[in-house]
């Protein structure tokens, strides 16, 4: 199976910055009573700056790995960034729940995201950041409804076993309302995160527009 480390490795600082963006969008005060607060890692302390705007962030410069926020659907953002000249789109959410088996262990923030890469020819490709080292040789999943996906671990991060699939899954994707990422620690921590689906459908759609293949 091929490595997608080198992959990981460009958007995942990518993928940092939005997280400190995102933060301060969800942060600023609101008049609706629903919206919830977002706790910030260190990391996105230290990234973030007095700015709390809900609005799309300012465009990036050109070859610029800093993601630029282009809406917000949902708890699903979506974001171009152009890392070393090529461009990356991307949706990205922070789950609504997290559990640990055992209980209560620390790790770093964890992300879902969707991302399409036109210079490599990759579109719509699901993977999750889940905040710690995994297992070597496990074997996550993510659960959609009565559907459940396959997903093998590399590093801090998990990606649909069987390609094939992917395409099947996005459309689950589009029409769930949670999804259900569970993985295994190095040190043999289960975790279970849930992601709300709302607006992941309109984020992708979106995206389309901004990264024609």
């Amino acid at each position: 199976m091929q490595s997608r480390q080198p992959v990981v490795l460009t958007l995942a600082a990518a993928l940092m910055l939005a997280g400190a963006t995102m933060a301060a969008a969800q942060s600023a005060p609101k008049s609706d009573k629903s919206a919830k607060d977002t706790k910030s890692s260190p990391k996105d302390s230290a990234k973030s700056s007095a700015k709390s705007a809900p609005a799309p962030a300012k465009p990036a410069a050109a070859g610029s790995a800093e993601p630029n926020l282009i809406g917000q659907f949902g708890t699903w953002g979506a974001y171009t960034a152009s890392p070393n000249g090529k461009k990356v789109c991307f949706a990205l959410a922070k789950p609504a729940s997290s559990k640990t088996n055992p209980p209560n262990k620390p790790r770093d923030p964890s992300f879902a995201f969707v991302s399409t890469r036109p210079a490599e020819k990759v579109v719509n490709e699901v993977s999750i950041m889940i905040g710690y080292q995994l297992k070597p040789g496990s074997e996550g999943s993510v659960e959609i409804g009565s559907s459940r996906y396959a997903m093998y671990a590399q590093g801090d991060g998990l990606w649909i076993k069987n390609a094939a699939e992917e395409d099947a899954m996005i459309a689950a994707l589009r029409k769930g309302s949670d999804a259900v990422v569970k993985g295994t620690s190095a040190k043999g921590t289960d975790t279970i995160d849930t992601f709300p689906l709302k607006g992941l459908s309109q984020a992708l759609d979106r995206l389309a527009q901004e990264c024609k293949r």
